[in-house]
């Protein structure tokens, strides 16, 4: 049974590897957040919010004319549909109103996409708190509305000028200024990334995906379980969600799209499961990409929320025990992918996404099978990436 124990571990991943300083906000979080979760006032009040702020439940679609091409049955979650564009909101939501009752008067975040950093500075409008979002310098080139939307909610956007000034690096710029205010910051993190128990409260907070799956399917296909559930990991929250629930059901296949870059052995990939090996990383024992003495290799992915060395320690657990297969996928084949989706669904997705749509050339699957892809995000924030690479 995959489950996360009392020190935060799945299997041999997991735990919190943090500085000194830290540990009285871990202590905080470990000892308080079971109980805020699961008393009557906060789930009334996270639920609430799930459906008329966030827009839940998200529809599950039939894609009719992927499915054509692909012989199977193809289904859609539709995260892309929530407020803000992405399944971030979903936790960003729930670690908003455990802040709240923790008395914490200041939000900080990491951001990539940009989608987690919106979904956080849109929590934070909500209830008038104050808002600092980490994001890689290069990665807010290239997301370029997301940092406008940010700054038009209020939040402040502050760059990180370090390493590939990317995902990993703002990650680490936020942990800095947690340790700087421990006493009057929560810091949101956006993936299930981090010391323990942020993995699994990020999975928990997600697992709505998949909980929604269960019972659509059952409206719509007469059974609960698909054949397979398909969803891109850089970290991997929309993978735990829509994998949430189907841990433990080993007749459903779980598919794990990372991202290969310009190839899983070009020196330019972020195909963590190919190229990593056991660590350390922002705080949790993880898989990851690193030199022979222990040093992060810099990721590369056309997609910024993929572009991460690692990933969360219960896709690493998933990954050791073969419970779930992991594929890598080129920026090409991505790209590709992604134009394919709007041009036979209407739907322009995020390029995370696009990940999780060309997978399904890379497993094997009967006729008919029901497989269904979490659609993580749309693709507004990546029209500048896709008119770039296609010319338009």
């Amino acid at each position: 049974m995959i489950r996360v124990d009392e020190k935060g571990f799945y299997g041999k991943f997991g735990g919190a590897y943090i500085p000194e300083m830290l540990h009285p906000n871990i202590e905080e979080l470990r000892d308080n957040y079971e109980a805020i979760v699961a008393s009557p006032e906060f789930q009334q009040e996270f639920q609430t919010l799930l459906r008329d702020f966030v827009g839940r439940p998200t529809p599950l679609y039939f894609a009719n004319r992927l499915s054509e091409k692909y012989g199977a049955k193809i289904y859609l979650k539709r995260e892309d549909l929530c407020h803000t564009g992405a399944h971030k909101v979903n936790n960003t939501v729930g670690q908003i109103l455990l802040a709240k009752r923790l008395g914490k008067k200041r939000i900080i975040a990491e951001t990539g996409a940009g989608q987690h950093g919106v979904a956080t500075a849109t929590v934070c409008a909500l209830m008038g708190m104050d808002c600092t979002v980490y994001m890689g310098e290069l990665d807010i080139q290239r997301q370029r509305p997301n940092v406008e939307r940010m700054r038009i909610l209020g939040a402040k956007v502050v760059p990180a000028t370090s390493g590939s000034k990317t995902l990993k690096d703002a990650t680490n710029e936020a942990m800095r200024a947690w340790i700087n205010d421990p006493v009057g910051t929560h810091y949101i993190i956006g993936s299930v990334v981090g010391p323990h128990p942020y993995p699994e409260m990020v999975a928990r907070f997600q697992s709505v995906i998949s909980e929604e799956m269960k019972w659509q399917l059952k409206q719509k296909e007469g059974r609960e379980n698909p054949d397979a559930v398909i969803a891109c990991v850089g970290g991997g929250s929309n993978a735990a969600g829509a994998f949430y629930h189907y841990y433990n059901t080993p007749e459903v296949r779980l598919i794990a799209a990372e991202a290969a870059g310009l190839g899983v052995y070009s020196g330019k990939s972020a195909a963590t499961t190919a190229l990593g090996t056991p660590g350390i990383l922002h705080g949790s024992k993880t898989i990851l990409m690193q030199t022979e003495d222990g040093q992060v290799v810099e990721p590369h992915s056309i997609s910024a929320g993929l572009d991460y060395p690692g990933i969360g320690p219960v896709h690493a657990h998933l990954f050791d025990i073969g419970r779930a297969e992991f594929v890598a996928v080129e920026d090409e084949d991505a790209m590709k992918a992604g134009i394919l989706l709007s041009r036979t669904e209407g739907i322009i997705p995020a390029i995370e996404t696009a990940h999780a749509i060309h997978a399904l050339n890379m497993i094997e699957y009967r006729k008919d099978d029901v497989l269904v892809i979490n659609l993580s995000g749309r693709g507004d924030k990546d029209l500048e990436t896709y008119i770039k690479w296609g010319g338009y």
